[in-house]
């Protein structure tokens, strides 16, 4: 026996304003009915207890960024402006895009 009800998946449908047909019902009762079969078969497994839950299944490589007095060279603010089509002081003026 499920312990989710045709009337809990119809309240939680009503509360997410999704309309769900006879049809669509039953293939969620199912699937909470497999997910929860599926949980009984893993809560079965010797020592499941013991064992502590894993975050993410790999191993991570931690890489430092670098320092950004690493640079060697300076490129001047007026040099990189003049690729911008329309420059207010230091600043690119763009196109306004909301009204």
């Amino acid at each position: 026996m499920s312990n989710f009800t045709e009337e809990m998946i119809d309240d939680y449908a009503n509360k997410l304003l999704i309309g769900l047909t006879l049809e669509e019902r039953k293939m969620i009762q199912q699937e909470f009915d497999d997910i929860e079969h599926s949980m009984e078969l893993i809560n079965k497994i010797d020592g499941i207890k013991d064992v502590e839950p894993q975050s993410y299944p790999f191993e991570m490589e931690v890489t430092d960024l670098r320092s950004d007095d690493d640079v060697d060279e300076e490129i001047p603010i007026d040099v990189l402006l003049r690729n911008a089509g329309s420059v207010d002081g230091r600043e690119v003026e763009v196109p306004k895009v909301v009204g």
